[in-house]
Formats: C-alpha cells, sequence, structure tokens
C-alpha cells in the first residue's frame, strides 16, 4: 500500500472512533489514538523539514546510516518492536476535534506530494541525521513517513482494542 493510501486510510477511519474515544488515555504512560495520531502528524512534519533540508544543502555528507537505518531501509520499515522514546520527544496532544485531526492529514499528504519531485531532484549525497538511523538523504526522509505510519498501525489495533473497537 502506499504512503498516501495509508494515511488516507488513517484519515477515513477517524470517523469510526467518537472524541471520547479518540482522548481516552487506557493507563499512565499509554498514549491515546488521538495523541498517535498528533505524534504521527507532529513526526511527519518533522521528517518533510528534513526532506527540505536535504534539498536545500549544499554540502555533501559522506557518513551513511547506521547498521539499524541499512536494516530499516532493507526491510522497508521500522523494526516490529515498541520503541521508547525519550521524555523530551514523548510528548503528544490529545486532540481538540475530529475535524482538526483530518485536516492535520490532509495537509500532511498535500505536503508530502510537494515535497516528493523535491525528494527525488535533490543530491543523493546532502544529507540530515536521524537520532537512531544516521544520515538520511531527501529521499530517504520521505520514504520513512510511510514507514513511520505503518509502524503505528500495530500500537493502533492494541488501542482500538483496548477501546473494544
Amino acid at each position: 500500500m502506499s504512503e498516501y493510501r495509508l494515511i488516507e486510510e488513517y484519515r477515513r477511519q477517524l470517523r469510526r472512533y467518537t472524541l471520547e474515544q479518540l482522548r481516552k488515555i487506557p493507563e499512565a504512560g499509554v498514549w491515546s489514538l488521538g495523541q498517535m495520531y498528533d505524534h504521527l502528524i507532529a513526526v511527519a512534519h518533522e521528517y518533510m523539514d528534513h526532506v527540505e533540508a536535504c534539498a536545500e544543502a549544499e554540502t555533501e555528507q559522506p557518513l551513511g546510516k547506521t547498521a539499524a537505518g541499512e536494516d530499516a531501509f532493507r526491510i522497508g520499515g521500522f523494526p516490529p518492536v515498541k520503541i521508547e522514546l525519550p521524555e523530551d520527544m514523548n510528548q503528544a496532544d490529545n486532540p481538540d476535534s475530529i475535524d482538526g485531526l483530518e485536516e492535520r492529514l490532509r495537509q500532511v499528504m498535500s505536503r508530502m506530494r510537494e515535497l516528493e519531485v523535491r525528494a527525488a531532484a535533490a543530491n543523493a549525497n546532502a544529507k540530515v541525521e536521524h537520532g537512531g538511523f544516521g544520515w538520511l538523504n531527501a529521499r530517504e526522509w520521505h520514504a520513512l513517513i510511510g514507514m513511520h505510519f505503518r509502524h503505528h498501525l500495530r500500537q493502533k489495533r492494541e488501542l482500538e482494542e483496548r477501546l473494544g473497537l
């Protein structure tokens, strides 16, 4: 499934939930569905900022991916494990509205489409460092958006099960 179809499916499925269900935090230390959506959107924009930085870079970076980065791109996704984020990166807001989340997902897809051409044309040796995957170029940062959305499908299913959906 293309990353656009995947994100569109996330957007479409928002109508399955009430705002109360989206905001329900199942237990301490576990995000609500809405917080997970907020995280996905925020990270997508962060990754797209890196696509832009790579596309505008005038210097090349000789360093490459870490072993974890090589593995992720070889298999086309994040490893199927829960990833503990540092506390400062583990913040996500509960949504105020379903319509707001839908619009933010539309904005993600629109910006992704705009950046797809720039990513493809960018110098493959112009890179920005990812904390776990090493030095990634514009195309890799763009691909990472879909990989990140796919990575959270399991969490989404688990949260839906907790809500009895």
